[in-house]
């Protein structure tokens, strides 16, 4: 199962846009995002295979770390981890009304 984890770790100053670029450029091989310009925190979300989600985090903790430290970034403490699974984001989907996805016309 592909699971979505998002990671963030807070520090004790702003991030600038060349380090979340650096992020973004070391998280990019596993279908990664970064963020945290202008904020006191960076963050990546990193797509994952894994059987479960605490599988799925222990694997982005991994590549977060080492993504953080090949950008560059100072080493702070993870203070949020979360997980989405292709199944719950498809549940996510089908509890939608008709007529309010994307690409639907408004019924009726």
């Amino acid at each position: 199962m592909r699971w979505s984890v998002s990671l963030v770790a807070e520090g004790d100053r702003e991030i600038e846009l060349e380090e979340v670029v650096e992020l973004a450029d070391a998280v990019a091989g596993h279908d990664g995002v970064a963020t945290g310009m202008g904020t006191w925190s960076y963050g990546a979300q990193i797509l994952i295979t894994a059987d479960n989600s605490e599988t799925a985090v222990e694997m982005a903790m991994a590549i977060f770390t080492e993504a953080v430290e090949r950008a560059g970034l100072p080493s702070w403490p993870i203070v949020s981890v979360e997980t989405v699974g292709d199944e719950e984001e498809m549940d996510w989907y089908e509890d939608i009304p008709p007529g309010r996805g994307l690409g639907e016309e408004e019924p009726g």
